[in-house]
């Protein structure tokens, strides 16, 4: 809710730059009424939804501190991220400045063509004045060739003309943070959610079918109100960069932030959506979903944290691998996308979890709890070692769908169990204890699922997902890869597939060359001692690159059964002897089961139909 307007700010910061060339953010904060004694000043370890430590403090440049004379007053560096101002008089002006060169939806991002910054990586947070109103003022810039840009924000502009330069308000410092802002020159669209206004602001060089983004954003955003049976915002703003490449969100309260590719937008005149426009639907799907589920529906652990270090919860399957789960499912529920090509993308979800034989070292629980240091700092073992708990959690989250459904014949579904999430935690802001969603889960469909929970959950056994497919009229079936590129899909038949011998690696996609990203263990690749980071120059003595390094040994060991890789290891030449062995049956293939029962046709339908 805005703040009244007779209210005292206690905490005031400014928000410029003069050299943007420099990548400098200037700040200056301003607090007032404070208790006597010193003043800590701190920044965020790390920004909400992203579960890394960040140390967005070693991009400050300087920082010097006043009081309300102006003298100068001593600042003491007590760790990484916090300052002691000595403040006698409960008043201090601080002044400083951040280096803005992170091109990410986490941090900030500076130059003459655009400023962007999550108040985590910018604003420090006054210690005391948590709690309190704050406003923020964001200058224009000086320089001429700037005097067009915008600003975009989902802050409540105080004194601010809507998309103008000003003040704007916040209730707390956590509010303040939870909004990111750019400026610069962008396209704006709005549209309305049961009367409550939503923008699409787009950054950056794209093409455009307007009218089609808006139509399908408005379909997919009613579908997850009418899910929840409510819409808790008064107004929302997707802020989307477009770049050369990119791809990712992160989720806020009012708003998300994107990147994505050119090629993702919807193109102008183009009849069928494109797997990259479908794509970039989901990722928008998924980060609306979190202003319910992540953004109010919490976990306990969170509501207790801070931001100062890690706060580890067992629970991220649950928000995140829910999420993941809704976000396509929403694209069918509400015709953006036909059922067929709702099934090619769940395919290539159980592809890409079936690829990693992580998925038989962790747990989904601890893949949750281990995020911080596994899942968001993956190395060059990743797929040997861990489990996503996106990707997983979201084939959880459709078992147990399906597994509601029929064993309650229909009459109940995990949508039930989403919206008593809503009504019991994200309403009145109670968080949700490590064991309370098998509890809930058990309650709401009047069924006992812990077994069925411990499984998927807190064992590395692969899930029984047949079965429950063939209940709603889908076969499934997973065959050997025919290449890196092959994610499997939806099909008419299953046609026989040949496994195609293969050393089981994984190649930079960033490079032309075949170079070794990642080695699968058990396979022939590290049988033969290929490893991380080894450039693959000639097999047999052809040329390799990352375009036919597959087709070369595939075609050399079906002729020979062995095959020798030439390779470079930092600088050093190696040959080996490598013994290929067939593709194993790890890609998903989804087919409509035909001449279904009635009854099982109803049972797709009703899982497939829109809830709004």
């Amino acid at each position: 809710m805005p703040v009244s307007s007779s209210t005292v700010f206690d905490l005031s910061y400014r928000v410029y730059f003069t050299d943007p060339q420099r990548h400098l953010f200037s700040v200056e904060i301003h607090a007032q009424n404070l208790p006597g004694g010193p003043v800590e000043l701190s920044f965020p370890a790390w920004i909400p939804g992203s579960y890394m430590i960040r140390d967005f403090a070693r991009n400050l440049i300087e920082i010097r501190a006043e009081d309300a004379a102006g003298a100068a007053l001593p600042l003491e560096k007590r760790d990484k991220q916090t300052w002691i101002c000595q403040c006698a008089g409960g008043q201090i002006r601080v002044v400083y400045q951040v280096f803005a060169w992170e091109l990410s939806v986490r941090a900030a991002h500076l130059d003459l063509t655009h400023a962007y910054f999550n108040g985590s990586s910018l604003l420090l947070r006054v210690a005391g004045l948590d709690d309190r109103p704050c406003r923020v003022e964001l200058l224009a810039p000086q320089e001429p060739a700037l005097q067009d840009w915008r600003v975009a924000t989902s802050l409540r502009p105080l004194d601010a003309e809507p998309g103008g330069f000003g003040t704007y308000q916040a209730e707390s410092y956590a509010d303040l943070i939870d909004h990111p802002v750019e400026m610069g020159e962008f396209e704006r669209l709005c549209f309305a959610v049961d009367d409550i206004p939503h923008q699409v602001v787009i950054s950056g060089q794209f093409w455009l079918d307007e009218a089609r983004l808006i139509a399908d954003l408005t379909k997919i955003c009613a579908e997850h109100a009418a899910l929840f049976g409510e819409l808790p915002i008064d107004r929302y703003l997707f802020l989307v960069m477009a770049l050369g490449e990119g791809y990712g969100g992160l989720e806020h309260r009012y708003c998300t932030s994107l990147i994505c590719s050119h090629e993702d937008l919807p193109i102008p005149g183009e009849e069928a959506a494109s797997l990259q426009y479908n794509r970039f639907l989901g990722l928008c799907s998924h980060e609306y979903f979190h202003l319910w589920h992540v953004k109010r529906i919490r976990p306990q652990a969170f509501v207790d944290g801070g931001l100062d270090r890690e706060v580890h919860t067992r629970l991220l399957w649950v928000f995140e691998g829910i999420t993941s789960y809704y976000d396509e499912l929403a694209l069918v529920r509400s015709g953006c996308i036909d059922a067929t090509t709702y099934l090619a993308m769940l395919a290539e979800t159980i592809t890409r979890v079936m690829r990693n034989p992580g998925r038989f070292v962790q747990t989904l629980a601890d893949s949750s709890f281990d995020a911080w240091t596994k899942f968001y700092k993956q190395d060059e073992n990743a797929p040997n070692a861990i489990v996503s708990y996106y990707a997983k959690g979201a084939l959880v989250a459709l078992a147990l769908d399906l597994k509601i459904r029929h064993e309650t014949a229909g009459a109940c579904s995990l949508d039930a169990v989403m919206r008593a999430l809503w009504q019991r935690h994200g309403r009145n802001g109670i968080g949700l204890a490590e064991d309370a969603f098998a509890a809930l889960a058990t309650e709401v469909t009047g069924l006992d699922l812990t077994d069925f929970l411990a499984q998927a959950v807190d064992s590395t056994e692969d899930l029984e997902l047949e079965p429950l497919l063939q209940a709603v009229g889908i076969e499934m079936r997973l065959r050997p890869s025919q290449g890196a590129k092959d994610l499997g899909g939806c099909v008419e038949r299953f046609d026989s597939a040949r496994a195609q011998p293969t050393l089981d690696l994984r190649l930079s996609p960033d490079s032309a060359q075949a170079l070794v990203q990642n080695v699968i263990s058990g396979g022939a690749g590290e049988t033969a001692g290929i490893a991380p980071g080894d450039l693959i120059i000639a097999v047999d003595g052809l040329r390799a690159t990352a375009e036919n390094l597959e087709r070369l040994v595939a075609r050399t060991a079906r002729r020979d059964g062995a095959v020798t890789i030439h390779l470079f290891r930092r600088d050093e030449l190696l040959t080996l002897t490598a013994h290929p062995h067939p593709a194993r049956d790890d890609t998903c293939e989804l087919m409509l089961t035909h001449s279904a029962p009635e009854s099982v046709v109803q049972a797709r339908a009703a899982w497939l139909a829109s809830v709004a």
